[in-house]
């Protein structure tokens, strides 16, 4: 870049007077004829003299003006001094003072000429209003040069438009977006190359708009425009618009949707060919096998759902699973109805107006179904909630619309029920405390989900999952069961459940030092009822059933305590040795 855009981007600095003032000015002693300083001020071409003492120093100014209204009033005028008519009063500056300075002086004292002295106070220079006039238009004239280079090349569009709707910039963003030149439509109405633009819309309103548009001009563009009015001492003077290209980023927002899409639809894909958000269930036993079978199956349809359980054997974590399974848009709302108040209950559910009862909050509040819309609404302990509010959530489901308390408007919903409980619900009904035709609404398809002690060959898959768990979540090193802590979990029948079982666990981490857990850290009620429960084991009424499974117990345990020599085994079971070889082939024990 040369000197002249050097010039262009320099930093705006405000000049001094001794930048500006005018070195060649012309003086003349005070003590000469007035028609001598007629003849200087014509042979110099001046308008103004200055006039010095006998010691050069500054005494005065005499200008053209002066003598010119000494000559309408007096006769003989060559022999009058100049002193005698010179302005005496001499307003003047230092070197070094700003020329924004000067300028406010020379219009606060109303004067068109300013000496400028040294420390000494000896002239050095003069400065005019037309030094100050040229310098300003000048910096004046860089500046738009500056200007009209940095708008012309902001890749945004810029527009201005005056008051009647006249362009008055147009750069050059905008000219190879629209194909309009700035010479064409500068000075003329906008109108006049585009319709109903929101350049227009903020001229007749007043009022700023942002928003995003498509154009005629080209197929297929799109732009995010901000037009803001302008108001100069309170008068509107005129619509200021920035245009970015949002195009690419428009068709990259509708590609990812359909990414997007194609994704979800994958992902349901694999859901379907998988157990997907199932597999968190833990557990490979035949019961909760069959349990996740049923709950995949009919996780994709609008059926209620009623989940049997004891609890802690994790009716919710099933009923977050079918949830998340079904692919629905509302949110998932657990509930324990047992924990709910009776008085609560209808505000709880349905949710209130504002007012509507002492105590509510001032903006209302939404019930469960209303939070959950067209989700999932788990009423888990359902054979706790009231029959008077039986008989409601009866009509709601029927009706699919809840009404707050002290509310008149009806709202739609569309919410998937599942309930759970651990009571004989159906023993309810026959004692009439629990409504059989909310019953069969509720229950339409029934999930068991088995206690632990039915499902023993999973209390291994627990504790391990839980113990990695647990040493996390406590920053301690990964820890393992010892065999015989490990046979007196598995032996012990977990009243608890899952939970009893996860609560244990901790415990033993929490607790322990040792990177193996012994028998020693598990807490002593366990210990004592797994000693007695080893009589306590359940059999099934069907005696081939029994026998098989006593069969299969006493075998195992005989060869635990040969170590697997099956002569000896045999020998402790009282048996002779080619029984036993066939026992352990029926069984499949190995």
């Amino acid at each position: 870049m040369g000197l002249e855009g050097d010039a262009m981007f320099s930093i705006p600095e405000m000049k001094k007077v001794e930048d500006v003032m005018d070195l060649n000015f012309n003086t003349i002693n005070e003590n000469e004829s007035v028609k001598i300083a007629v003849s200087e001020i014509i042979k110099a071409n001046k308008k103004t003299l200055v006039a010095l003492d006998d010691n050069g120093d500054m005494s005065g100014i005499i200008s053209i003006t002066d003598i010119h209204n000494l000559g309408l009033n007096n006769e003989g005028i060559e022999d009058v001094k100049i002193k005698d008519i010179m302005k005496k009063k001499v307003v003047s500056v230092e070197k070094g003072m700003p020329i924004d300075e000067c300028r406010d002086l020379m219009i606060k004292e109303n004067i068109g000429i300013l000496p400028v002295v040294d420390d000494n106070g000896k002239i050095t220079g003069i400065l005019r209003q037309e030094h100050i006039r040229d310098y300003l238009y000048m910096q004046l004239e860089e500046y738009g040069i500056t200007l009209k280079y940095i708008i012309g090349h902001i890749r945004e569009g810029i527009c201005a438009v005056n008051n009647e709707g006249v362009v008055i910039l147009w750069n050059s963003f905008m000219e190879e977006r629209y194909g309009i030149k700035s010479d064409d439509i500068v000075g003329r109405p906008i109108s006049d190359f585009l319709e109903d633009t929101i350049c227009e819309r903020v001229l007749r309103r007043r009022i700023g708009i942002s928003d995003v548009y498509s154009t005629y001009k080209k197929q297929d563009m799109y732009g995010l425009v901000h037009a803001n009015p302008i108001f100069f001492g309170g008068e509107f003077v005129g619509v200021v618009c920035t245009e970015l290209d949002v195009t690419e980023a428009r068709n990259l927002s509708f590609e990812l949707e359909k990414t997007n899409e194609k994704l979800k639809y994958l992902q349901d894909e694999v859901k379907n060919l998988s157990n997907g958000v199932f597999e968190g269930i833990l557990g490979k036993s035949d019961k909760i096998e069959k349990a996740k079978a049923i709950a995949k199956q009919i996780a994709k349809t609008s059926s209620s759902i009623f989940i049997w359980g004891e609890s802690g054997t994790g009716k919710e974590v099933f009923s977050r699973a079918i949830h998340e399974q079904s692919g629905r848009k509302g949110s998932f709302v657990p509930v324990n109805c047992s924990a709910i108040p009776a008085e609560l209950f209808e505000s709880e559910f349905f949710g209130y107006e504002s007012g509507a009862f002492t105590g509510a909050n001032k903006k209302g509040k939404s019930g469960i179904f209303e939070l959950a819309k067209d989700g999932t609404v788990f009423l888990d302990e359902i054979a706790d909630l009231p029959l008077n509010m039986q008989a409601k959530l009866l009509r709601v489901l029927q009706e699919k619309e809840v009404r707050r308390v002290g509310g008149e408007k009806t709202i739609k919903i569309n919410p998937r029920i599942i309930s759970a409980t651990n009571k004989d619900l159906e023993k309810m009904v026959k004692e009439e405390k629990f409504r059989e035709d909310l019953y069969y609404r509720l229950n339409v398809v029934e999930i068991k989900i088995p206690p632990l002690r039915e499902r023993k060959e999973d209390i291994g898959i627990l504790l391990h999952y839980f113990l990695d768990e647990m040493c996390r979540e406590n920053g301690k090193p990964r820890m393992s069961l010892s065999k015989e802590a490990y046979k007196i979990l598995e032996n012990y029948r977990w009243k608890g459940n899952i939970r009893e079982l996860k609560n244990t666990v901790e415990n033993m981490v929490v607790l322990s030092d040792s990177s193996i857990i012994e028998k020693d850290a598990i807490p002593s009620y366990i210990v004592e009822s797994a000693k007695n429960s080893t009589d306590d084991e359940d059999y099934p009424l069907d005696l081939t059933s029994a026998i098989e499974k006593l069969e299969i117990k006493n075998i195992t345990k005989a060869l635990e305590m040969s170590k697997g020599n099956k002569a000896k085994a045999a020998k402790i079971l009282n048996i002779p040795r080619t029984t036993l070889y066939y026992k352990l082939d029926l069984y499949g024990i190995k």
